[in-house]
């Protein structure tokens, strides 16, 4: 069953942790395709000097202020998509980036993508992920409760808390817990 609207409207902290275990599902002509979210990072808007909104609305960042529930894209190092899902109220810029899933479903469509064979290699970082599921930069506002791409209610896994990844630039923002990962899974990112 996919996750309803209310779901995705609280902060982004209670959305990212309770992520985890949770299935991301793309489906796409070629195929559908999903993995257990098994590693996601809340990005806090106004007061987090690493969200890409913390200095306010742009043409890149509007999506963050719209109504949890919708994708955030965006491309890094010219190269990798990132899949983000937006969490909050309207006008709270908030959102969780998926850094890692346990492919389940359409697994050689993504090891085809990804011209990979290796398993746990296959969704075991943003970028991986967002291309083993078909994901690109027309994603941007895509509706989490359509058809496209959505995110269903799945299993509870342990979760535990750590730092983010590669946010050193963001002061004492780069320290905060705000990286939720399912506790001694295998596919999470390195």
């Amino acid at each position: 069953m996919k996750l309803p609207r209310e779901f995705y409207q609280r902060d982004g902290l209670t959305v990212a942790r309770e992520l985890i275990g949770k299935k991301l599902v793309t489906n796409l002509p070629e195929g559908l395709t999903g993995g257990i979210i098994v590693e996601t990072e809340a990005y806090m808007g106004a007061i987090d000097a690493a969200s890409h909104a913390y200095k306010g609305k742009t043409e890149r960042t509007k999506i963050f202020y719209s109504a949890g529930g919708f994708v955030y894209v965006y491309l890094i190092y010219g190269m990798h998509i990132c899949t983000n899902v937006v969490a909050n109220i309207e006008g709270v810029p908030e959102a969780v980036l998926i850094r890692a899933l346990e492919p389940v479903d359409g697994v050689e469509l993504m090891k085809r993508r990804r011209r990979q064979d290796n398993l746990r290699g296959l969704c075991s970082g943003p970028g991986k992920l967002s291309k083993a599921l078909g994901v690109t930069k027309s994603f941007y506002g895509a509706d989490l409760c359509g058809e496209e791409i959505f995110i269903e209610d799945d299993e509870t896994l342990p979760v535990t808390a750590t730092k983010r990844i590669n946010v050193n630039y963001a002061g004492e923002a780069a320290n905060y817990l705000w990286r939720f990962v399912a506790l001694g899974n295998a596919f999470i990112s390195v």
